[in-house]
């Protein structure tokens, strides 16, 4: 059976995920969302002829699930839409632009038994779906640690969507949460945050930095910056040694495992596409199974992850 997809939103990330939807199988994009149907038109035109149709009229196209690919802020409205509609959902990240949303969809998610996700392709690229399965077959023993790092040079523009408060932008929604859910799949959630950063004029973050404690002496080091290219690397430290994805991290190529006293190896996973097919095969893996979450992207990763994100922000804003 083909799964029928929409897709809320025509922008960059909506244009990559279209492009890179061929990848997936027994799947179609057949709706595009726009504020204007026009443009949501000029958009399907595009990819394979998709009708175009308002946000609100979108929620009720014959469609199965609903990907939205629009500003943070207007993330929960549009979901909350989609799954009072019944359409299951995948949410770009990050899932929300705060804590109480992010909670409200996956609340009304669950009480309507609709499937949600946040689009974290991270965990479903083949290096990192590898590391997790090293991780989780004891070879590094005892985890210690996770350090990553995600910075992109941007020129500061106020009116850009990267920089406008009103627009959930800001390097913690745009690029921290990449570090954060990397340090959240492998450690879990933290005990405590603290987190210190620089800002713009108009007062969004550009840079943060953030420790992540665990009452059990773990710890994550995590950094994200709008201001400054970083490698993008993660590392996970076990008692047995240690595995470093990237750079960049966030979409690898490759691993690097250290065992103790055994020297290095490097295994060479590309992803086969641009990455973001490995979310959306997911979600139609997950609609097969009957499943509402994704067990590799679980919803209550969404809410620590958004959790630790807004002390960030909190902390920042002091």
């Amino acid at each position: 059976m083909t799964t029928k997809w929409a897709v809320a939103g025509t922008g960059s990330i909506a244009e990559t995920f279209a492009e890179d939807f061929v990848h997936v199988e027994d799947a179609e994009i057949v709706a595009i969302g726009s504020r204007s149907t026009e443009r949501a038109g000029e958009f399907g035109a595009r990819f394979g002829g998709a009708q175009g149709y308002t946000y609100d009229d979108l929620m009720g196209a014959p469609v199965d699930v609903v990907y939205i690919a629009t500003p943070h802020p207007q993330h929960h409205a549009l979901a909350r839409a989609a799954i009072e509609a019944g359409k299951a959902v995948l949410v770009e990240k990050s899932f929300t632009a705060s804590l109480a949303d992010t909670r409200d969809v996956v609340d009304l998610a669950r009480e309507r038994g609709v499937f949600c996700m946040e689009a974290m392709w991270t965990r479903f690229q083949p290096a990192v779906v590898e590391a997790k399965r090293i991780v989780d077959s004891g070879e590094l023993g005892d985890l210690v640690a996770v350090q990553a790092d995600l910075g992109a040079f941007r020129t500061y523009d106020p009116a850009s969507r990267l920089f406008a408060p009103e627009l959930g932008g800001g390097a913690v929604l745009d690029l921290g949460v990449y570090v954060v859910s990397i340090a959240q799949q492998f450690l879990g959630t933290p005990d405590a945050v603290t987190a210190t950063g620089t800002r713009y004029p108009n007062g969004v973050d550009a840079s943060a930095m953030i420790h992540l404690a665990y009452d059990d002496g773990r710890a994550a080091s995590l950094a994200c910056a709008l201001t400054t290219e970083t490698p993008g690397r993660a590392v996970i430290w076990g008692t047995k040694g240690s595995i470093e994805l990237g750079p960049r991290f966030h979409h690898p190529h490759h691993l690097v495992v250290r065992r103790n006293g055994a020297g290095e190896e490097t295994i060479e996973l590309p992803p086969g596409c641009h990455g973001l097919a490995l979310e959306a095969a997911e979600v139609n893996r997950c609609l097969a199974a009957g499943l509402t979450e994704s067990p590799t992207m679980p919803l209550a990763d969404t809410v620590d992850v958004q959790r630790v994100m807004e002390e960030t922000l909190a902390q920042i804003s002091r």
